[in-house]
């Protein structure tokens, strides 16, 4: 089943819609398999051309484009052809007809309104004001419609059916996209059974099931891990699920942000010092270390200590020994470290900024984390825990369907942390209301991005860049949902994978960049 309401609200067909409306006075529509208009009531729907709204807003105008589109879908069927465009006789004027094909299924149609042929418009421009009138248009409602019909011209006609067809082509991959989505979540309930939790953490995902059979295969080890992942992944609930989940558990797990102090707040922090080695030192202080002892340390943020603290690092996790402030003593603890950050270590190697020694030593068991935009189908189920945790205090509250389709459109550079923080938000500004609608999440979440608004400037340059900026954010976001698969996108957007490589080197769309 294909949701056409959700059409309107698709961030890619909006950008479509407005450039056929800029460049063309253009509207766009959505028929059924039966030629059934569908989508919002024509009377509250926004139409670039008043004559248009008129024809659809009355009845009569609606069920005769209905009949019109249903038997050009035969004429269609039998050339095997791309697009129809044809005289409404009903309007007087031309109307394209593009099929929206899934799975070699016909499941309705994309319907382009409003124009005609530059050549044929100075004769036709009369019927089109006759037909207005015999609708009941006044003489100023007659002037502002017929303002607004353009004449295509032939050599701009490929342009202006290719963008229709972009636009069916973006139903059926976010209707397949949608189909796949729910497939592998159930698939996955049915290989995994309940299984969409490890610990604390919540996901059902391809990414998460790999991340969960990694911590079962490590939980009896010793080994020093190391988990890299973005701000908000959540990787000290993996640290945490390391050590709960190790022979280490009836010990102390300590945590320290490496970034939170300076060198020498740090090495006190980490070694301990003693009485009168530095002012304030009044009496002798144990260190993060030796409380660990037995236990696991979490070192968070381990891409932000200096060469220097880099140095002491690699001494305890070689030797199990370290030196508190102050003191000439070395002290022996056996503990295992886990450490995390959200830079690149190898490449701070590279660089000269991370000792390679250390990098190696904490990097014998590498745990990557995944950003939540590549494992987008747990959005639902991370949405469903976070409203239920609020529930008690504020109610029980629902996503519309809407609402979650936006969730999924936003790229969530927060991560996971973001999306609880935006749950507890419009939870709160929800108040009595038991349904949170689109409208109530934030601006940003709405907008998708300044990069994905369509800027009225980029409408109206050359339509050769217009064209290549709707390619480049389709190919932007496809990368993004299918993970980089480049033979899968290729597959989908009808070109070979030699082709899409050439168009993603053209666009600077390489993934180290797009990820920075």
């Amino acid at each position: 089943m294909i949701n056409w309401d959700e059409f309107e609200h698709i961030h890619v067909i909006k950008k479509l819609k407005q450039i056929l409306a800029s460049w063309w006075n253009v509207d766009i529509i959505f028929t059924d398999e039966r030629g059934f208009v569908r989508g919002p009531e024509m009377k509250a729907a926004h139409f670039v051309n008043p004559a248009v709204k008129l024809f659809l807003s009355k009845e009569a105008g609606s069920e005769n484009l209905s009949e019109v589109v249903s038997k050009s879908m035969e004429t269609l069927r039998a050339s095997n052809s791309r697009y129809l465009v044809k005289k409404w006789d009903m309007s007087g004027f031309d109307i394209a007809i593009l099929p929206i094909v899934i799975e070699n299924e016909f499941m309705g149609h994309v319907v382009a309104l409003g124009f005609l042929k530059d050549s044929e418009a100075p004769q036709r421009i009369n019927e089109v004001r006759e037909r207005l009138a015999a609708f009941g248009a006044n003489n100023d409602a007659i002037q502002a419609a017929l303002a607004k019909i353009t004449g295509i011209e032939d050599q701009d006609r490929e342009h202006f059916i290719e963008l229709i067809e972009l636009v069916a082509q973006e139903i059926v991959t976010l209707h397949l996209e949608i189909t796949s989505r729910e497939n592998r979540i159930r698939e996955l309930n049915k290989e995994l059974g309940s299984r969409y939790k490890y610990d604390n953490m919540i996901g059902k995902s391809k990414p998460m099931q790999n991340l969960y059979s990694m911590l079962d295969k490590i939980k009896l080890a010793e080994s020093t891990c190391l988990i890299q992942g973005e701000n908000g992944t959540g990787k000290e609930l993996i640290a945490r699920a390391i050590h709960y989940n190790s022979p280490r558990k009836d010990k102390s797990f300590i945590i320290q942000n490496c970034s939170a102090f300076n060198d020498n707040l740090l090495e006190s922090e980490l070694f301990g010092h003693v009485k009168g080695s530095f002012t304030g030192a009044v009496k002798d202080k144990k260190g993060l270390f030796e409380m660990a002892d037995k236990g696991t340390f979490f070192l968070d943020e381990i891409g932000d200590t200096s060469p220097t603290m880099q140095v002491k690092l690699l001494r305890v996790l070689q030797e199990g020994t370290f030196i508190p402030v102050g003191s000439v003593e070395p002290r022996r603890v056996n503990v295992r470290v886990v450490a995390a950050t959200n830079k690149n270590l190898k490449e701070m190697v590279d660089q000269g900024l991370f000792r390679e020694d250390l990098y190696y030593r904490l990097n014998v068991i590498n745990i990557f984390v995944p950003p939540l935009r590549e494992r987008k189908e747990d959005i639902p189920i991370l949405t469903e825990f976070f409203l239920n945790r609020t529930g008690e205090q504020h109610g029980k509250k629902v996503l519309t369907k809407r609402a979650l389709e936006k969730l999924y459109d936003y790229a969530w550079p927060g991560n996971v942390r973001e999306l609880q923080n935006e749950i507890e938000r419009v939870v709160v500004l929800a108040g009595t209301e038991t349904k949170i609608t689109a409208e109530m999440l934030s601006p940003k979440i709405m907008e998708l991005s300044d990069k994905n608004k369509v800027q009225g400037a980029r409408l109206h340059g050359k339509l050769k860049d217009a064209l290549e900026d709707l390619e480049r954010d389709l190919i932007r976001e496809g990368l993004r949902r299918t993970g980089w698969n480049k033979s899968k996108l290729a597959k989908e957007l009808g070109i070979s994978r030699a082709g899409l490589i050439m168009k993603v080197e053209k666009y600077g769309l390489d993934k180290r960049k797009m990820l920075k």
